[in-house]
């Protein structure tokens, strides 16, 4: 979605608040697909601080559905959202500080708030989403779900560093 902001760039003290709905419904990190289950509108307020420059804040609140990185269960998490960016209109491109960002999310005096939207999630990605914070994850050999239950795996792990010496002890080969 597309937000004139000409308005704001040209009147000293605007201040303009809305409420807009995200047509967001997947978002892309890395090589997967992660699928929006559940948003909420996006509060924004755009405000003139200076000739060509405005100030957009907002925030809003996205659910996605995704898979715990342990067990792999499904797993939904909610990702509050808040920004808070400094615009400048086509003209004043000259006035963008060294060292600031590239306003990907600008085209002309169109602001677009997907855009936008897609930034702030990939910036606040989470690390790792577990199902709980105490998840044991699946065994490595049978892929049982540890949380469920523990199964009969040997999980004895010898040291690699080891490894030449049981060669020659299962080979029978002298020393």
């Amino acid at each position: 979605m597309f937000v004139n902001l000409t308005d704001v760039f040209t009147n000293e003290g605007k201040e303009v608040t809305m409420q807009v709905e995200s047509e967001l419904e997947q978002v892309i990190i890395g090589n997967t697909v992660f699928l929006v289950s559940d948003k909420r509108p996006v509060d924004l307020t755009f405000t003139n601080i200076g000739k060509g420059k405005a100030r957009i804040t907002g925030s809003t609140e996205i659910t996605f559905a995704m898979n715990c990185d342990r067990c792999l269960k499904p797993v939904k998490q909610t990702m509050g959202l808040r920004f808070d960016r400094e615009v400048f209109a086509p003209d004043m491109a000259e006035a963008i500080p060294d060292g600031e960002e590239e306003q990907e999310f600008m085209d002309g005096c169109q602001f677009n708030v997907e855009d936008l939207l897609n930034s702030e999630i990939v910036m606040n990605w989470p690390m790792k989403v577990l199902c709980k914070p105490d998840c044991k994850g699946i065994c490595r050999q049978c892929g049982k779900d540890l949380n469920t239950g523990t199964c009969d795996c040997d999980t004895f792990v010898p040291d690699p560093r080891m490894a030449v010496i049981k060669d020659i002890f299962n080979g029978n080969k002298e020393v």
